[in-house]
């Protein structure tokens, strides 16, 4: 019976100091996990921009959206004497101004603020032009820009656009358009996204979320299609 008890003891003592061991090996795997999860995710956020060299060009396209940021890198582009003019292109939000319409209410349009960041940098208004077409997507950008690059007889164009977005442009440039007419692609300077930490923000997972799954569409040959306003 004595025998037998300190046979128990002993087996619980050679537990006890199992678990200590077992618990700091589950704490190093989980710590190493973490570690090259956050380095996975910081990876996914720097793949997605790209910032091309620079060749002087027939113009600095400033695609809609992240106003004022895409504006000012615009103007500090022209200022640094890279193309004669700046190109803006158009949000085409038909459904927003016909609602708005209604209630009497007058819209002012993106490209309008992005024109006044431009003349407040140092743009001269007869070197900034807008667009005529209405884009929706990407997809419409890249289309319009050259369009413009073949009636004017222009070879190559850089286009400006927020951090995370850059990729996806360059992608869609290449597989509507290929290498000429070419296309340079920059990020914004002052945009805010951060992609070593793009999980730490809703607005930076949101925005890389959307990138990603924009790129698979990129790559599949653009099934899914915006709706049109």
């Amino acid at each position: 019976m004595a025998t037998a008890s300190r046979d128990i003891l002993t087996a619980h003592a050679a537990r006890s100091r199992r678990w200590p061991r077992l618990s700091a090996l589950v704490l190093v795997l989980a710590l190493a996990a973490a570690a090259l999860l956050a380095v996975a995710l910081g990876s996914v956020g720097r793949w997605l921009v790209v910032a091309d060299p620079l060749e002087k060009a027939a113009a600095v396209v400033v695609l809609a959206g992240d106003m004022p940021f895409r504006a000012m890198e615009g103007a500090a582009l022209y200022r640094e004497g890279w193309a004669p003019e700046v190109w803006l292109t158009r949000h085409e939000r038909a459904v927003t101004e016909a609602a708005l319409a209604r209630l009497g209410i007058e819209l002012v349009r993106e490209d309008e603020y992005s024109r006044q960041v431009l003349i407040r940098s140092g743009v001269p208004l007869a070197s900034i032009r807008l667009l005529d077409e209405g884009v929706v997507n990407t997809v419409d950008e890249v289309k319009v820009i050259n369009r413009e690059l073949q009636r004017t007889g222009s070879d190559r164009v850089i286009i400006v656009t927020s951090r995370f977005h850059t990729r996806r442009v360059r992608s869609t440039w290449r597989a509507l358009v290929g290498e000429a007419p070419k296309a340079m692609v920059r990020p914004a300077r002052e945009d805010r996204h951060d992609p070593d930490r793009w999980w730490s923000s809703t607005r930076d997972m949101l925005a890389v979320s959307r990138e990603v799954f924009a790129m698979v569409n990129v790559w599949a040959g653009f099934p899914v299609q915006p709706d049109r306003p």
